[in-house]
C-alpha cells in the first residue's frame, strides 16, 4: 500500500493512508430510504490528493494481470473504472441502466438492497480472450456485482477480476460473487 507524505495541505502535514481515504468519505443516514447508510465517495473524489492516492492504489494492485478491457458499472463505477483503464492501457466497457445504449445488448434484472434495477452491455464490447477488471465503487450486499459477472459471462472464460472501492464487510455480499476470478476492495467497513 503506497503513503504519501502531504506537506502543507489543509494546514498541517499528514500522510495519505487508507485511514484518511475512509475518513474522506461521507456517511449520509436515510439515503436512498431510511435505514440506509449511504456512503458518499464523492467527498473522497474531489480532493486531487486523495483521487490519486485510490487511484495509484488500485492500478498497483492490478497493474500484471493483464487486464485488457475494465468494465465500470453505472454511474460512480465509470469515474475509477476509467481511470483504471487509462492507467493500464485497457479499453473502458460501460454497463448501463437500460436504454443508454444505442446498439443490441444483453440485460439483466436483479435485487438489490432497497429495490430491484436492470443493467446492459453492448454485446460487441468485449472479445472472448480479453482479460476483464470489473469495478464499482462498493460491494454492499452483492446484487449488482453478481448481475454485473452473470452479465459477463456471456463473453469471457478467462474469469473475471472484480474490484471496489469500498466493501460493507457486515452485509456479506462476498461470497455471492462466485464466477469471480479474484475479489478486491480497497477499503473495508
Amino acid at each position: 500500500m503506497l503513503e504519501f507524505p502531504l506537506r502543507g495541505i489543509k494546514g498541517a502535514d499528514y500522510i495519505m493512508n487508507i485511514e484518511t481515504v475512509a475518513a474522506s468519505i461521507r456517511n449520509v443516514p436515510d439515503f436512498p430510504k431510511p435505514g440506509i447508510l449511504f456512503k458518499d465517495i464523492t467527498t473522497a473524489m474531489k480532493d486531487a490528493e486523495v483521487l490519486k492516492f485510490i487511484a495509484d492504489n488500485l492500478y498497483n494492485f492490478y497493474k500484471n494481470k493483464g487486464i485488457t478491457k475494465v468494465v465500470g458499472v453505472e454511474s460512480r463505477g465509470f469515474v475509477l473504472g476509467s481511470i483504471l483503464a487509462y492507467k493500464l492501457g485497457a479499453g473502458f466497457v460501460l454497463l448501463r441502466k437500460p436504454g443508454k445504449l444505442p446498439a443490441e445488448t444483453y440485460k439483466i434484472d436483479y435485487d438489490l438492497e432497497y429495490g430491484q434495477d436492470s443493467l446492459e452491455i453492448h454485446k460487441d464490447s468485449i472479445d472472448e480472450n480479453d482479460v476483464v477488471l470489473l469495478h464499482d465503487d462498493l460491494l454492499a450486499t452483492g446484487g449488482s456485482a453478481n448481475a454485473a459477472l452473470d452479465l459477463l459471462s456471456n463473453f469471457t472464460h478467462n474469469g473475471i477480476y472484480v474490484s471496489f472501492l469500498i466493501e460493507l464487510e457486515f452485509l456479506n455480499g462476498r461470497p455471492r460473487l462466485k464466477g469471480a476470478k479474484d475479489i478486491h476492495a480497497l477499503i473495508k467497513f
